[in-house]
């Protein structure tokens, strides 16, 4: 059987649309955050969410340590939170990507993004192994949202509104 190669699959996965979330975690004195478009939620009793991350990145090993992570759904005006936290925005020597962003805490003490559409508080539930992906689960100990806002869209390699069909 032949296997589909990275890039065809990169092309075909970025036709999906998607939320765009950023996961961030902290131990008190380190703190680490990545845009994560891989997320959804498994179960509603128990509360628990689920995000894909790399296993190499400084969120994960970070979450790994501290058992805790935060999740904040970004609105339709925070493409630009996206890029900082995916590491494209260019920043200030030794800045590191929470630089200019205005944050709170619920629960855990993990970083939350000010003015999300939504966003939950969790404590690592289990790591699942997916080639070098890890799939986090999560148990929700805190969220909240915002209705008046719209969350922004990922589609393509670009930021989109919602529009409601008629």
């Amino acid at each position: 059987m032949n296997s589909v190669d990275m890039e065809s699959l990169r092309q075909t996965m970025r036709l999906w649309a998607s939320g765009v979330t950023v996961v961030t975690s902290t131990d008190g004195v380190a703190r680490a955050g990545v845009t994560a478009s891989s997320f959804t939620s498994v179960s509603l009793e128990p509360p628990l969410v689920l995000v894909c991350l790399q296993n190499y990145i400084e969120t994960y090993k970070l979450i790994r340590k501290t058992g805790i992570f935060a999740i904040s759904v970004l609105n339709a005006q925070q493409g630009h939170l996206s890029a900082q936290f995916a590491g494209f925005a260019k920043l200030p020597e030794g800045a590191d990507r929470f630089y200019q962003v205005e944050t709170h805490t619920a629960t855990t003490g993990a970083p939350l993004l000010a003015g999300a559409v939504g966003w939950m508080d969790c404590r690592l539930h289990a790591i699942h192994e997916a080639g070098v992906t890890r799939m986090i689960v999560g148990e929700v100990l805190a969220t909240g949202s915002d209705l008046q806002q719209q969350p922004i869209i990922y589609h393509n390699r670009g930021y989109y509104h919602l529009t409601p069909q008629t």
